[in-house]
């Protein structure tokens, strides 16, 4: 389809590369085999935003989204397996790990924005290797090891003998990591993970996870991760060494908490000063020990709703970097065929080649939540979303909102009737988070709504009015 009118894209992929889709685990690995210089694609809400940044340009990406056998979380007699595609939002409303494994629900449930947690995948945040990771504290607390699959089968390594320093981790050419397991915690074990960062939806300035086992009043075991304070995640040996044997008590926390700021190595940068790190680790570190062993290990989780992104399906697809390929969706109940490059985002061809303008470019790097639309029921970011992996998915944009008939949603209706808009740049992206947050909890305290919308900015009129609104859809649904 072509445009009626010239739009100008500043967000597009200017580097071209090749596409794969596998649709199984042995596939991606010969995939890998074939391209060396390949980027593997899971949630890509870093991947992408590397490769607009123009930080790295793999000549392929193999895209491992479609792969069955890699999504889930399982109890088992030897611990917690978590597929590597398990997606962070799914973590963050698992009742079991809420129960057994708090620290890691805890760190989900701190992970930036909701869409940003829906793409995201637990084996995309560990292969990162940034020192600012949230689940990668609480994975080591608990001792958790990965299962690396690749072309001489598999190997199982430690998760801290996975890292390696910024952005780098020990995985081998050929490898994919296909799963997390985390050993049974044992009785009288709690934990806790703690977070400071600039605003909700952003990286860590400092994070903690302690995981404690008591006996009687005495610290029997103890392990303290902190990151975003060194090249990678530290273990605060020196603080739980002098926690280990001791009773329990304030004065004892706080003295070997002042221990952590000799053993972080923090630098300044954008997000905080070294300075201001060290002094909030230590009161980070005292905080979540504290509350760790104050709270009961059984304990409900306090997010509702469960939700992970459905896998559907799909065909395996091989393109080179300059060529097209045709691909199926279904937006707003039409079927529709285009032929796209790998390069293409979805936001894109939903605007430029579908005329579909209501979805909005903001800041190109998942950061605003202005692209936000549906894909197979999920909120996703359109600017973080290749096309070519949406082939065969439902999406919804906010012209899919309203009736056939052009009857509005009621939804629209309150946000029109309680003025949750003013220059309606956001609003789309709002209304479609939103909604779906009606879907998963009909009727939503005013901390939930904002937590979900943590990640969808109005620069205009605030949140007062948007709670309001969403507010007054769950009231008239009860009634």
């Amino acid at each position: 389809m072509t445009p009626a009118y010239p739009m100008t894209n500043t967000h597009i992929l200017i580097h071209r590369f090749g596409y794969v889709r596998p649709t199984s685990l042995s596939e991606a690995v010969d995939a890998l085999r074939e391209h060396p210089d390949a980027a593997v694609l899971a949630g890509g809400t870093n991947l992408l935003v590397d490769m607009k940044l123009e930080r790295v340009a793999p000549a392929n990406v193999i895209d491992i989204t479609s792969v069955p056998g890699l999504h889930g979380i399982e109890e088992r007699s030897d611990g917690l397996w978590i597929g590597a595609l398990t997606s962070i939002r799914a973590l963050t409303t698992s009742d079991l790990l809420w129960t057994d494994y708090t620290a890691l629900a805890e760190a989900a449930a701190a992970f930036g924005s909701t869409q940003v947690a829906t793409m995201g995948t637990l084996g995309g945040n560990i292969c990162n290797g940034s020192p600012a990771s949230d689940t990668v504290p609480a994975l080591l607390t608990f001792e958790a090891e990965v299962t690396l699959v690749g072309p001489d089968g598999k190997r199982v390594l430690s998760v801290g003998d996975l890292l390696e320093g910024p952005g780098k981790v020990r995985l081998r050419e050929e490898e994919i990591l296909a799963a997390v397991r985390l050993p049974r915690t044992g009785p009288q074990t709690s934990s806790a993970f703690l977070k400071l960062s600039r605003v909700r939806a952003d990286l860590a300035k400092v994070n903690v996870a302690v995981r404690l086992a008591r006996d009687g009043e005495r610290v029997s075991r103890c392990r303290i991760e902190l990151g975003s304070v060194g090249p990678t995640v530290i273990r605060a040996r020196k603080t739980e060494s002098a926690l280990l044997g001791k009773t329990f008590s304030e004065e004892t926390v706080l003295e070997a908490a002042r221990l952590v700021a000799d053993e972080i190595q923090p630098i300044d940068d954008v997000r905080s000063s070294a300075d201001y790190r060290r002094k909030a680790a230590v009161a980070l570190v005292h905080d979540a020990v504290s509350l760790a062993w104050k709270r009961p290990k059984q304990q409900r989780s306090p997010q509702r709703g469960a939700w992970d992104t459905p896998i559907l399906q799909a065909s395996p697809i091989r393109v080179q970097s300059t060529d097209r390929v045709p691909i199926e969706l279904v937006v707003n109940g039409i079927r529709t065929s285009l032929n796209v490059s790998p390069n293409e985002l979805l936001l894109n061809v939903l605007r430029e080649r579908l005329e579909l303008t209501g979805t909005k470019y903001g800041c190109g790097i998942g950061e605003c939540g202005a692209c936000t639309v549906w894909r197979n029921g999920a909120p996703v970011l359109g600017c973080l979303t290749l096309a070519v992996s949406a082939d065969g998915a439902e999406v919804r944009t906010i012209e899919g909102l309203a009736a056939p008939d052009g009857t509005l949603d009621p939804l629209q209706r309150a946000f029109i009737e309680e003025d949750a808009f003013q220059c309606g740049f956001c609003t789309p992206g709002m209304l479609l988070m939103t909604k779906r947050l009606l879907e998963e909890i009909p009727d939503p305290t005013e901390d939930e709504i904002r937590d979900y919308l943590k990640g969808t900015h109005c620069r205009c009129t605030g949140y007062v009015s948007i709670v309001r609104a969403v507010r007054r859809v769950a009231g008239e649904k009860k009634t």
